[in-house]
């Protein structure tokens, strides 16, 4: 039974974020904050490391999670990849610079309450 509640407590906390990030945060940054999000739920799963995974979302398929046209993930993915903070090519997506990254969005993964959740001021492994 405590198992399900923190389960659905932080499913909550993870709805609230993602209320906010709609709301309130620029293309740009919903889509690092995914990236991030999606990185470090990987990397607790064993499925991500070295600040990779693979990714085999359609920029279709992002816009309809964020609550964008098509139009505005190509060109939030153009402020990522020209600032040297991600590269995605072929369903694998790369960080960068994390540091650089979390700064960007204002990531704290405080919210997930995973095991290696991180402040938005470490990084997650050895940076490359």
């Amino acid at each position: 039974m405590r198992a399900l509640w923190l389960e659905t407590l932080i499913d909550a906390a993870i709805h609230r974020q993602w209320l906010v990030a709609l709301g309130r945060k620029d293309a740009a940054t919903r889509l690092g904050q995914l990236i991030c999000e999606f990185y470090l739920r990987l990397e607790a799963v064993a499925l991500a490391r070295d600040h990779a995974f693979d990714c085999p979302l359609t920029q279709s398929d992002l816009a309809d999670m964020l609550g964008l046209s098509n139009v505005h993930v190509n060109r939030s993915l153009k402020v990522l990849r020209d600032a040297g903070l991600v590269r995605w090519r072929h369903g694998r997506v790369s960080i960068d610079d994390w540091l650089g990254l979390t700064e960007r969005v204002a990531f704290d993964a405080a919210y997930l309450d995973l095991k290696l959740s991180r402040s938005s001021s470490s990084a997650p492994g050895p940076m490359r």
